[in-house]
């Protein structure tokens, strides 16, 4: 099993537990190395690495950017980032100012379907006002009894096609990977198994031609184990990592407790041949 857990996310972002709670929760779950990765946001960083080394742990700077590539949204993680390096501080702030005006207009699509009070519950769970996302509608939409449970509202709500949907242009994949690396970090496609193409998994052409962007760009790694993927992903994603010549990631993309694909650590080992990710910062 891997003790290292490099995809997860606090209140700063769309996570339930706090910087705090959520490295202790990961130490006492056996994690020794943790990456805070919330998403558009570093403001958790400096709380987490003080507690992380209070109890023994090394805590990677991190960050997930939301991105758009050919009209879809992706996620690209950045470990080992500066989080001070200004193109990184100002792009994310760019980010960051547009999830307000999607949000209102997820309430309002919301709204026509006959769901009233969406944004005003979704703030409640937004403990970062400023990163407003889906997860927190997804929240409010469990809270009102619209669906049983986080999950189950991606297949009825807030996806294309469904009430609260909002198509959103973020940051560009050269932007992204470019402030990632310009603060000195290693930028990660994270959990590429989850990516669609109508309303299917990316084929192998479109998953090439994106890692080959991706690898033009700068990019160094992938998530070959991640909570959403199957067994039978982690060795498809270590093919590609092998054929990309690009470091291997891990991470649980842990939100909260029993909301989650998986807890924090108790990751399955990578498959034989690849290079773990943390060979590229650690000496």
């Amino acid at each position: 099993m891997l003790d290292y857990d490099l995809h997860c996310h606090s209140t700063v972002s769309d996570g339930l537990l706090s910087p705090t709670d959520l490295v202790g929760r990961a130490a006492e779950r056996g994690v020794k190395v943790l990456a805070l990765t919330d998403h558009d946001d570093v403001a958790g960083l400096s709380e987490a690495a003080e507690v992380a080394a209070g109890r023994g742990m090394q805590l990677v700077k991190g960050v997930e950017i939301s991105v758009t590539w050919r009209t879809r949204s992706l996620h690209i993680v950045g470990l080992n980032i500066d989080p001070a390096f200004p193109l990184l501080v100002e792009g994310l702030q760019g980010i960051r100012n547009g999830r307000g005006a999607r949000a209102q207009l997820m309430a309002e699509s919301l709204a026509r379907s006959g769901i009233g009070g969406a944004l005003e519950g979704a703030y409640r769970y937004a403990d970062n006002p400023s990163l407003i996302g889906r997860t927190h509608f997804a929240r409010f939409l469990v809270e009102s009894g619209h669906s049983r449970d986080v999950a189950s509202v991606f297949k009825n709500y807030l996806v294309k096609g469904k009430p609260g949907f909002v198509p959103h242009q973020w940051a560009s994949l050269p932007d992204a990977v470019g402030w990632i690396a310009g603060s000195g970090g290693v930028a990660v496609l994270a959990h590429p198994g989850r990516y669609l193409v109508a309303g299917k998994k990316m084929g192998t052409t479109t998953m090439r031609e994106l890692l080959r962007e991706f690898v033009d760009l700068g990019g160094r790694g992938i998530e070959v184990v991640s909570g959403s993927h199957t067994p039978e992903q982690y060795a498809e994603f270590a093919r590609y990592a092998k054929e990309f010549d690009l470091f291997a990631s891990c991470g649980s993309d842990f939100h909260g407790p029993g909301e989650s694909y998986r807890d924090l650590g108790r990751l399955p080992d990578f498959p034989l041949e690849c290079r773990p990710v943390w060979q590229a910062w650690e000496k």
